[in-house]
C-alpha cells in the first residue's frame, strides 16, 4: 500500500493506493472519506485489481483553500499523477455523481462506471411523504441555534446508515460508528464548496456515457436513489441496475464483499485496461 498527496490548485488530495493490475478508482459519499471504503479493498486487490481511493477536497486527510474547483478535474488530477490512463469508477452517493460527470467530460478516462447508492446531476426523483418528513427535520436540525454538530450526526446516521425510516441500530454497530466518526467532523467545520458543476447536468447527458454502467441501489435507501438506478438502466446507452433488499446508502460498508463480488463480474468481460 502506497500513501501520498497530489497537489491540485487550492488543495492537496490525500490518496491510497493498493494492489497491481487494471485500476479502480474509489470515490467516496458526502458524509464520509476513504475510509468507508475499507472493507471492499481486500477483495477487490484479491481479484487482480489496482484500487485507488483518496479523500476529496476538504474531507479526511485532504486539505482545500476556498477557491473554485471541479471534482472531475480532481479526479483526472489522481489519475495523472498515478500514471494511470484509463479507469474504472466506483461512486457511493455524492461520489457516484463525481463518477457519472467525469465518464461525461473525460469518456477517454473512464472504462466503466459502478454507482453504488449514487446520486445523477439533475435527476429529481421527488420524495414519499414519510421521505419529505425526514427531510424536513433534518432542516431542522441542521438550522437548530445553536447548533449540535453531534445532534445533527447522529440524525444523518440514522438516515444514511440504518436508513430514511428504519430502526435505529439496523446497521451494524461498526458501520455505524464509523459512519459517525468520519460525519462529525464535516458537520463540525465543513469545507469550502465552490465547485463548478457539469452544465448541462448528467441527467440531461445520459447518451454520453459511452462506458458500461452497473447502479447498483438498496431498497432502504431513500425512493430517489432506486429511481435513479432504473432511469439509467432505462435511458443510458449501456447499463443495468442491480437493485437489493436488505441495504441502505453505505452498501460498501455494510455488504462490501457482496459489493466486490457484482464490481468483479461487472468489470472482468472489460480487461485488461490501463
Amino acid at each position: 500500500m502506497t500513501e501520498r498527496h497530489v497537489d491540485v490548485p487550492g488543495c492537496r488530495l490525500f490518496v491510497v493506493d493498493e494492489g497491481a493490475g487494471p485500476p479502480i478508482v474509489l470515490i467516496h459519499a458526502g458524509i464520509a472519506n476513504h475510509r468507508s471504503w475499507d472493507g471492499l479493498v481486500p477483495p477487490l486487490v484479491a481479484a487482480g485489481y489496482r484500487v485507488v481511493r483518496y479523500d476529496t477536497r476538504g474531507f479526511g486527510a485532504s486539505t482545500t483553500d476556498d477557491v473554485e474547483f471541479t471534482h472531475r478535474a480532481d479526479l483526472t488530477a489522481v489519475l495523472d499523477a498515478l500514471g494511470i490512463g484509463r479507469a474504472a469508477l466506483v461512486g457511493n452517493s455524492r461520489g457516484g455523481m463525481i463518477a457519472f460527470d467525469t465518464a461525461i467530460e473525460s469518456p477517454e478516462r473512464v472504462v466503466a462506471v459502478v454507482g453504488v447508492g449514487a446520486g445523477l446531476g439533475g435527476f429529481d426523483g421527488g420524495m414519499t411523504p414519510e421521505e419529505q418528513a425526514i427531510a424536513d427535520e433534518h432542516v431542522r436540525i441542521d438550522s437548530a441555534e445553536p447548533f449540535d454538530a453531534a445532534a445533527l450526526t447522529a440524525f444523518e446516521v440514522g438516515i444514511w446508515a440504518d436508513g430514511p425510516g428504519q430502526p435505529v441500530g439496523r446497521a451494524p454497530a461498526a458501520v455505524r460508528d464509523a459512519v459517525y466518526a468520519m460525519n462529525l467532523p464535516l458537520n463540525e467545520a465543513p469545507p469550502p464548496r465552490r465547485e463548478t458543476a457539469l452544465d448541462p447536468p448528467a441527467a440531461e447527458r445520459l447518451a454520453e456515457l459511452r462506458c458500461p454502467v452497473l447502479a447498483v441501489a438498496g431498497i432502504l435507501d431513500f425512493s430517489e436513489v432506486v429511481q435513479a438506478a432504473r432511469h439509467l438502466e432505462a435511458d443510458a446507452p449501456d447499463a443495468r441496475a442491480l437493485v437489493w433488499l436488505d441495504v441502505a446508502h453505505m452498501i460498501g460498508m455494510e455488504v462490501p464483499d457482496r459489493l466486490a463480488d457484482a464490481i468483479v463480474a461487472f468489470v472482468g468481460p472489460l480487461r485488461p485496461w490501463a
